[in-house]
């Protein structure tokens, strides 16, 4: 069964980048967001009150079956976000909003929860952390037409993501400051592989 490594963070602090020069260094199953293919986030983009429930719950769906491909593999896979942050940062998120009703968030809750009760744990999250201007910086000069959270969001993600994260075993956390170093990860990527190994 292969590992399952997640790359978490707050929206552009650069997931994504590390995912790809990851997996440029290591033959690793990769498992990106591929917001545009996704069929309900166009629809959220322009009423996010009503299709929130249902990108919500296709995300979900979408990371679950990600990690069945990653874990049905002989080699370990990486996923930038993954189930639990679509979950604890994003979900939680909306409903603050008020994007989600307390049904509707309930309905992610229990979704959330039978998932990962038939699914195991990521064997590693990896937390993406940087100062909210430099994460803001990024985040502007990123090309995306499509978009989960917005810029003015970053302040209760962080919250959100530190609420959720704090609570882990230390074992299975690794904080990386992606504010400081260079945009390869070398260093940082050096060392995960080792541990992953």
């Amino acid at each position: 069964m292969g590992k399952l490594i997640t790359v978490v963070g707050n929206t552009g602090v650069g997931k994504t980048t590390f995912v790809q020069q990851l997996c440029q260094v290591a033959p690793l199953v990769r498992c990106i967001e591929q917001l545009e293919e996704r069929p309900y986030q166009e629809l959220f983009s322009q009423d996010r009150r009503k299709y929130t429930l249902a990108n919500q719950i296709d995300f979900m769906l979408y990371r679950a079956e990600q990690e069945i491909k990653i874990r049905s593999s002989e080699s370990a896979g990486v996923q930038d976000g993954g189930l639990d942050e679509d979950f604890f940062v994003f979900s939680r998120l909306f409903y603050q909003k008020g994007y989600l009703t307390k049904d509707e968030f309930d309905l992610c809750e229990r979704t959330y929860y039978l998932l990962r009760e038939l699914l195991a744990p990521p064997n590693l999250i990896v937390w993406l952390k940087a100062p909210l201007d430099v994460i803001a910086g990024r985040f502007t000069q990123r090309d995306r037409r499509l978009g989960i959270a917005e810029i003015e969001d970053m302040g209760v993600m962080e919250i959100l993501l530190g609420e959720w994260l704090n609570k882990l075993p230390s074992s299975s956390l690794i904080t990386i400051d992606a504010g400081s170093e260079e945009r390869s990860y070398s260093k940082s990527i050096e060392n995960l592989l080792a541990i992953i190994a």
